[in-house]
């Protein structure tokens, strides 16, 4: 008989080398954001680092102080700039000092959350129970902490999908049967069509439908859309409404289309990706009402929540549609009573994924660190930073506001004086470019009343008014700058 092969473990061989690297790599992490003001929002990879991460293979270990050394010089100086003060692009949340470490420490515990006798399982248990209550959901209700708010829509218009349509989908599938269709506004964000197209739907099972001048949607031409639909054979299943709309931050009368989805018996689910987390606040909660009579509701908590990535969460109602969306067996997932898992795998038939991390930490931490009082303040803070930023551009002739400012998204562009409608689209955007390359502020574009507009998403608790004026003097700098204007593809006519 062959003797056994030599057995290895991925053990260091040194606790002590690893606990040194592993402290010094902890400070570091601490101090880049407590430093973060000092230096820009963004640093572009240089042609040094992209060549050092274009290494092969690696076949052969290397000393752990030796790769840490080399993630100081080519990873970590080149992130995407979000824990910056000075970052508004897009929706994204900042994070905090207290994630690092609840990250730090759901790694090493590095607990499968598909269900399991656990603390793991129980700290989600009551993190949803504490998220259910916050957005007035009844204690009945169920939730399930995923990687974001795409996965917490498609998870919503599943079970709105098992439970609307009439039949049995999970059983005969959705071929033969009427054509179903969701509906939302026209400023929906686009995981509608993709998610419609992942439940077979097909991307026009899902319906834009026209807003008002507050970019929300309007209920006159829902009704229309529903009735046109029945009339052509469509079975309407689910009505979207927006706690906040990706481009303005628009908030649908939700009270309205709750009325509605209860009297034409449609699944009424609310995308709330960031705004929902106003919720939060007894300030903005009003502009919320109806948002707890919604069937499903979706958020991020890496978005408003100012937590680390990846953590969203979806809300049902009905606790038994939801798990018989999603619910399956196997004999190898088979509860045995006692033991580790006495019973069914809970999270796991809540949702697509078996294998689960331990999401649930960072939020349970930051609920218990800061306090939902502290988090509710520092939501309005970014409202009042808006409201703040919009009538600074609302009293400069150079600027001008391209929409709204109902939460905490503004839209704006440079105008300056004499500039042809022909030039300033490109001047705008060379502006956002300029913004992003000059370290000095992070904002995205999109067009807002038929214009380029630079875009500010403000869920970022290290902002100041500081910040603010920082942006906005150098808006105006730029905007008067011949060099960009030229780039920008000029003339211009008049003068400035």
């Amino acid at each position: 008989m062959k003797p056994p092969p030599t057995e290895v473990s991925l053990d260091p061989e040194s606790w002590d080398e690893l606990s040194r690297v592993a402290h010094q790599a902890l400070d570091d992490a601490l101090a880049t954001l407590r430093d973060v003001r000092d230096g820009p929002p963004w640093r572009p990879l240089t042609p040094a680092a992209r060549a050092e991460l274009g290494e092969g293979v690696p076949r052969r270990p290397t000393a752990l102080g030796a790769v840490y050394e080399q993630f100081r010089r080519a990873i970590l100086p080149f992130r995407t700039g979000n824990v910056h003060p000075r970052f508004w692009g897009w929706v994204m949340g900042t994070g905090t000092a207290e994630g690092v470490v609840a990250d730090l420490l759901a790694s090493a515990m590095n607990c499968h959350v598909g269900g399991y006798d656990q603390s793991a399982s129980e700290v989600e248990r009551r993190v949803v129970a504490w998220l259910a209550e916050l957005m007035g959901y009844p204690a009945a209700s169920s939730g399930l902490l995923v990687s974001g708010a795409t996965v917490a829509n498609l998870t919503g218009l599943a079970v709105a999908r098992s439970v609307a349509a009439g039949f049995d989908v999970r059983k005969d599938g959705l071929a033969g049967h009427p054509r179903l269709r969701v509906y939302g506004s026209r400023e929906t964000h686009s995981w509608a069509e993709k998610c419609c197209d992942l439940l077979g739907l097909g991307r026009e099972g899902f319906k834009r439908v026209a807003v008002d001048s507050e970019g929300r949607i309007e209920i006159a031409a829902l009704r229309a859309a529903l009735r046109e639909d029945r009339a052509a054979g469509v079975r309407p299943m689910c009505v979207v409404g927006n706690a906040g709309t990706v481009d303005g931050g628009a908030i649908d009368d939700l009270e309205a289309l709750a009325d509605l989805c209860a009297e034409e018996r449609l699944w009424f689910h609310v995308d709330g990706a960031f705004g929902a987390l106003a919720n939060l606040s007894p300030r903005l909660r009003p502009a919320l009402r109806g948002l707890a009579r919604s069937d499903s509701l979706a958020f991020d908590l890496h978005k408003w929540g100012y937590l680390q990535y990846e953590v969203g969460c979806v809300l049902v109602r009905d606790r038994a549609a939801h798990r018989s969306t999603f619910q399956t067996a196997a004999e190898y997932l088979r509860p045995l009573a006692r033991g580790i898992q006495p019973g069914p795998l809970e999270f796991a038939d809540l949702g697509i994924e078996l294998s689960r991390g331990f999401r649930a930490l960072r939020v349970w931490m930051s609920l218990k660190t800061h306090g939902v009082e502290r988090l509710a303040h520092v939501i309005e803070q970014n409202v009042e930073q808006a409201r703040y930023l919009a009538d600074r551009v609302r009293a400069e002739p150079e600027l001008e506001l391209l929409g709204p400012v109902p939460l905490n998204v503004i839209c704006f562009r440079y105008r300056g004086r004499g500039i042809t409608d022909a030039v300033l689209d490109d001047l705008n955007r060379e502006i956002v470019v300029r913004l992003q390359e000059d370290g000095i502020a992070i904002v995205s574009s999109t067009r807002r009343a038929g214009h380029l507009a630079l875009r500010l998403a403000i869920t970022n608790h290290r902002s100041r008014l500081e910040d603010f004026d920082m942006l906005f003097d150098a808006v105006l700098r730029l905007g008067r700058e011949p060099a960009v204007a030229t780039k920008a593809g000029g003339p211009r006519s008049g003068s400035l």
